[in-house]
């Protein structure tokens, strides 16, 4: 069911507001995010006409815009997604760490997101797969994906990394698989201090080889005396790591990928009230998680900060590390397979369209006939962009 409220509505109410009110600071990616969303679904797209095959009801489905910001845009790519993850999975217990740099740092990574957002990547990666080889630790090469999120509740500025792992890995040697201790996989206070040690170790060979940006208030970081400070004051911090408890097995971390892996900084159900200018949705409180609240802003603020979480123009936002990075994953996989005497999936003996992927995934049936609820949706005509159909809806 079409949520009451889209943020297509907000934006095709304010779009045009909110770009005479930042002129010449808004990137080519921003705007075509802003004209991706009010487009969706719209007849400026396209699309094609439905008709019911036992009532004849018919009904019009505009073409999507496919933009990865788009908070209608993402089923498909998620059922896609998982369908190649489906035989990816181990017969193992998955665990879930989460990677935060402070908020000092959100600022810094605001104005160089391709860089600072490669940086936690690359610093949480390392962490993971250096303290899993120590001995001490758990002595095995790893494999997992992380997930790049860089929204709060509130669409604030708040990078962070999802880093999905089996709890184990392969020995050094490649002839065993070594297991973690059950809900255990590896102490967060090692890793926070290891991915701060990595994170600013990068960051401070990215200013000395002047690939940094620096505007408005960081501005002063430009002089050496300044950004060493800056970096004394981060180092002398806590960095978050934090370690959620574990799946329990594939069928769990299969279900938390299908809701989590494709989000976009906020979803349409969030929303609450549209009126006035002013735009009300829903947040949590993770300090009172069993309290629903609202936040209400203005429809230009509401757009500055979705427009905050575009990511630069080819940025892989979803990763693959260890024995799951492309190069290698096929063989081993099979290896771990092997090891864990547990048998390959077998392969689906048909590719699933996307109606039936989701159907399997959510249980809705996007092609159910919402009037007569017996018959299919079936496809009878198309029409092209701008064009605007007339059908017989009796």
């Amino acid at each position: 069911m079409r949520p009451a409220l889209e943020v297509a509505d907000i934006v095709r109410a304010h779009g045009e507001e909110f770009r005479r009110a930042n002129t010449g600071t808004l990137s080519a990616a921003q705007k075509r995010v802003l004209s991706a969303i009010e487009r969706c679904r719209t007849a400026a797209l396209g699309g094609h006409v439905e008709a019911c095959d036992r009532c004849s009801h018919q009904r019009i489905a505009y073409n999507s815009c496919g933009n990865r910001h788009c908070p209608k845009c993402q089923s498909l790519a998620r059922a896609k997604w998982l369908d190649k993850r489906l035989s990816e999975l181990l017969p193992v217990e998955y665990f879930h760490v989460v990677f935060t740099v402070p908020e000092p740092l959100a600022a810094l990574a605001l104005q160089n997101k391709r860089l600072l957002y490669g940086i936690l990547f690359r610093a949480s990666a390392e962490s993971l797969q250096s303290i899993a080889a120590d001995p001490k630790w758990l002595g095995a090469k790893i494999g997992f994906f992380a997930i790049l999120h860089t929204w709060g509740q509130t669409l604030t500025h708040h990078p962070h990394v999802h880093c999905v792992v089996p709890g184990g890995g392969l020995a050094p040697d490649g002839r065993s698989w070594i297991r973690c201790r059950p809900r255990f996989f590896l102490p967060v206070r090692v890793l926070s201090r290891r991915f701060r040690t990595l994170y600013l170790q990068y960051l401070e060979r990215a200013y000395r080889s002047g690939k940094l940006q620096f505007f408005g208030e960081l501005r002063c970081l430009k002089e050496l005396a300044n950004f060493a400070a800056f970096l004394r004051r981060i180092r002398k911090s806590e960095w978050v790591v934090h370690a959620k408890p574990p799946f329990g097995g594939p069928g769990q971390v299969l279900d938390y990928l299908g809701r989590y892996t494709h989000r976009v900084a906020i979803s349409n159900h969030r929303l609450k009230a549209f009126y006035g200018g002013q735009v009300t949705f829903a947040y949590k409180d993770y300090k009172q998680p069993e309290r629903p609240k609202a936040m209400t802003l203005t429809a230009v603020e509401f757009l500055r900060r979705l427009l905050l979480h575009v990511l630069p123009d080819g940025f892989q936002r979803i990763r693959y590390y260890g024995f799951i990075a492309n190069r290698q994953r096929t063989d081993a996989l099979a290896l771990c397979r092997e090891l864990l005497n547990s048998p390959a999936p077998e392969p689906p003996r048909e590719r699933l369209s996307y109606p039936e992927r989701l159907k399997q995934l959510t249980g809705k049936d996007i092609l159910r006939c919402p009037i007569c609820k017996l018959g299919q949706m079936m496809r009878i005509g198309e029409f092209g962009r701008g064009a605007e159909p007339r059908i017989d809806s009796s």
